[in-house]
């Protein structure tokens, strides 16, 4: 859209004389460009030169939603009327020509550089009655109808899409304006609205105030396209903060998306921009107008828009929610025990690509029941905020309040929320407040100047994704992403955010060399900005969404990721308040480990338990990812030595041993069958493999079925998960055993209830392996064995009660003596 100018349009308006006189109704122009024969020659006479005029639009209908709102209105097109004589009396009132506008004021709202146009247009109190003014770019004649005028008054043509009158009116009256256009046959059609321009702020002080103190926790109510109902007129407020901007306009599908016809008025130092526009309803297309500082125009999208187009358009949707959500009795009891004492076995879905094709809806009626079967307790969906390019997975986000529109609206996804929540499945959502992209219909720069990134380009720029990253320390900023974090779990049910990248955020130094960043007022690599954003997103989420968590991506040591905001580690800095933390370290380490040939892992025995030295000093998830299954990782299965059976058999293995150790699990989806190939979001899992018709399709089957099976035995065990967070809730029976490649463990429930897990990474069977146990019990029994026969296995069982002997071993007076299947996990309690 080219911007217009202050040089396309009339310099002599203010010199303009008063008109004659017109009664009503004065005949409508013969053609788009004509002025009464009057009028114009007056204006000739006076200023020797011609006035400049707006040229005609092609030929076309009227705008659609003008079209719409007139239908609304109860406003039928009508034929052109016949010209009256001049001077004929219309029910005894007269329009008398308006004082013309300045050319300050003039130009400033034609260029759309006006911060009170609600103070120019509209109906305004006049010396000798009520001035009408009204903008309305290629209408033919605008007329006020007026409750209590015998006829309507036709104001007269000022240029520029500019008409005025004065009325000889006591007060303003109840009006609106019946505007006429030409179509594409160059016949006329009208449109009968309520006047923009005669509404006072839909937004209210508390907002504006809680606003500009950056504490607006339910911003999205405030900011954005809001249907409503206003002075008794239907239609969407549009509000949007853009300090910087000289005046900002509101185009859309409804006005041709020209701006020029409905600029918004600024409300004072909180840089918000507002304007009510009656008949404008659900669905109508919109986009922000704004003038840059510099006079330039930039035509951008709604940050705060709650819908938008299917990518690549990229426009935003007015939009409500008719959703009934049927899930009262999950968020009822959702708060009833907390996560980390609770069982929380996750399933992550990059859900465009999970199932090819498929919409919010259709995959309602397949994702619930499948991750309800495989007996995970929660699904993790990679970002579902709005992204215009597919290939960054949801991590590069230009819409933060609008699920993508690429699987249908934002009610088709609370209708999937919904559902997942009635299988008794949570929901948990991937987060990006770390960067955003440079698109230039977003947020980069989005009022001319740095507004949600950091004006130092320096702290802007982010060196390994070629995004910005916001500004921390202004409040504004902190306050679009504290209420969104709340949006999400409030609007859409969520059960949780996962963040991503937090260790970006923390560090001043991420990724930059030497010379590249500024350290802190402390001469410290920390970012403080960041760390009280994460403080304030993590309490206000906890205090407003009971049972909800918030999980941490953050690779380092900082200390207190999943400690309370009051805590204050020895570096000084407070606990950052997250419920859970991904453990990448245990992640790396174990994968490192199992990645290697048998005969070498004993040279590698550290790397799998070394985990347990830091295993309480957060609140851990352990996460086999989408991050470790591309890009040349290869999948689960095919990190794993030797040929297809040691390589399932390692991967059976590894889970039975990652199930056990203390800690959530997350496991990518395509990886619960044993995926031999890298994921791609352009295809998805191949459950091709899953095909009874495929040869090996029992082998992917059999990888599945175990993967039911941890998670049904893990959920009936609380010794598995209720103490995660405690030391006591584990104990080494023998974790030296290097040459061996085994590692026995002990976890315990509240009541002191165990359950022993043995894992053997190497490819023989090991007879009468004793270990040490508790001696309070008589026997033990084998509740799981990943190397059943139905998994895939060779069936060595341990399939009788096994029986303590009064043995001494690894430091208890009693001992069992097990079978060890080659690479395999086997799990056992109490009789």
């Amino acid at each position: 859209m080219t911007a217009r100018t202050p040089s396309d349009r009339s310099s002599d308006s203010t010199s303009q004389p008063e008109l004659p006189t017109a009664s009503l109704p004065v005949p409508a122009p013969a053609t788009p460009t004509a002025r009464p024969a009057a009028a114009a020659g007056k204006a000739t006479a006076k200023k020797g030169k011609k006035t400049a005029r707006r040229k005609a639009p092609p030929p076309q209908a009227a705008p659609p939603a003008l079209a719409e709102s007139a239908a609304t209105a109860g406003a039928p097109a009508v034929a052109p009327t016949a010209p009256r004589p001049r001077g004929q009396r219309g029910g005894g009132r007269r329009v008398r020509a308006a004082r013309p506008l300045g050319v300050g004021d003039r130009e400033r709202l034609l260029s759309g550089a006006h911060h009170d146009p609600h103070g120019l247009l509209g109906a305004h109190p006049v010396k000798d009655g009520v001035l009408f003014r009204a903008l309305r770019p290629y209408a033919r004649a605008v007329t006020v109808v007026a409750d209590g005028l015998t006829l309507p008054a036709l104001l007269n043509d000022d240029g520029d899409g500019f008409f005025s009158g004065v009325l000889p009116l006591r007060a303003v009256p109840a009006y609106t304006l019946r505007v006429r256009y030409s179509d594409a046959t160059q016949e006329l059609n009208e449109i009968e609205i309520r006047d923009p321009y005669g509404f006072l702020p839909a937004l209210g002080d508390l907002d504006l105030h809680l606003i500009g103190e950056g504490r607006h926790e339910e911003l999205w109510t405030a900011l954005g396209a809001r249907i409503m109902t206003h002075q008794g007129a239907e239609g969407t407020r549009f509000t949007v903060w853009a300090p910087n901007a000289q005046g900002v306009r509101v185009a859309g599908d409804f006005n041709y998306w020209d701006g020029t016809s409905l600029p918004m008025r600024s409300l004072g130092s909180t840089g918000v921009w507002e304007l009510f526009v009656p008949g404008v309803g659900e669905g109508a297309l919109y986009k922000f107008d704004i003038t840059r500082p510099d006079g330039s125009h930039t035509l951008r999208a709604d940050p705060m828009a709650r819908r938008t187009e299917v990518p690549p358009a990229t426009a935003s949707v007015v939009t409500e929610s008719h959703h009934v959500w049927r899930d009262e009795e999950w968020m009822a009891h959702r708060a009833d025990r907390p996560v980390h004492e609770s069982p929380f076995s996750v399933y992550e879905v990059h859900l465009a690509s999970w199932r090819p094709g498929l919409t919010y809806r259709q995959l309602a009626s397949q994702l619930p029941a499948y991750v309800k079967d495989l007996g995970f307790t929660h699904v993790e969906l990679m970002p579902i905020a709005e992204h215009p390019f597919g290939g960054s997975w949801g991590y590069q986000v230009t819409g933060y309040y609008a699920p993508t529109a690429r699987m249908g609206t934002p009610d088709d996804f609370r209708y999937l929320v919904d559902a997942l929540h009635r299988a008794g499945i949570g929901v948990l959502v991937d987060w990006v407040p770390a960067h955003f992209p440079k698109d230039d219909w977003a947020l980069a720069r989005f009022d001319g100047r740095p507004l949600y990134e950091h004006a130092d380009p320096q702290r802007a720029e982010h060196p390994d994704w070629g995004t910005l990253e916001f500004d921390y320390g202004r409040t504004e900023v902190r306050n679009f992403l504290v209420a969104n974090a709340v949006y999400w779990c409030e609007e859409f049910h969520v059960d949780g955010l996962r963040v991503d990248a937090v260790a970006s955020m923390l560090y001043l130094d991420y990724s930059r060399e030497e010379g590249q960043w500024t350290p802190n007022e402390h001469g410290g690599r920390e970012n403080p900005d960041a760390v009280a954003f994460l403080q304030e997103m993590n309490a206000t989420v906890y205090r407003r969404c009971p049972g909800a968590v918030t999980i941490a991506e953050e690779s380092t040591a900082w200390n207190g990721v999943t400690r309370a905001t009051h805590y204050v580690g020895p570096d000084g800095f407070g606990g950052l308040g997250f419920g859970l933390k991904w453990n990448m370290g245990w992640m790396h380490d174990s994968l490192d480990y199992v990645s290697k040939e048998p005969v070498h892992r004993k040279y590698h025995h550290g790397e799998m338990t070394f985990s347990m030295v830091y295993a309480y000093s957060e609140n851990y998830v352990l996460p086999i990812s989408h991050d470790e299954v591309v890009h040349g990782k290869r999948a689960l299965v095919s990190k794993m030595p030797g040929d297809w059976w040691q390589q399932r058999a390692n991967e059976r293995a590894y889970l039975g041993f990652m199930w056990a150790h203390p800690g959530k699990q997350l496991l990518f989806m395509g990886q619960e069958f044993a995926q031999g190939a890298e994921w791609s979001e352009g295809h998805g899992p191949d459950w091709w493999l899953l095909d009874p018709s495929y040869a090996a399709e029992p082998d992917h089957r059999g990888v599945r079925d175990l993967v039911r099976d941890l998670n049904t035995v893990y959920g009936a065990t609380p010794a598995l998960w209720q103490r995660d967070t405690v030391p006591e809730g584990f104990a080494w029976v023998d974790g030296d055993a290097g040459e061996d490649n085994v590692f026995a463990f002990l976890r315990f429930d509240a009541d002191g209830s165990p359950l022993l897990a043995v894992s053997h990474f190497s490819p023989v069977v090991r007879h009468e392996y004793r270990l040490g146990v508790p001696e309070e019990f008589s026997a033990w029994t084998e509740v799981l064995n990943t190397d059943a026969a139905r998994y895939g296995g060779g069936d060595v069982l341990n399939a009788d009660p096994v029986k303590p002997e009064s043995v001494a071993a690894h430091g208890r007076p009693v001992s069992i003596q097990l079978t060890l299947p080659p690479l395999a996990t086997v799990w056992l309690r109490p009789v």
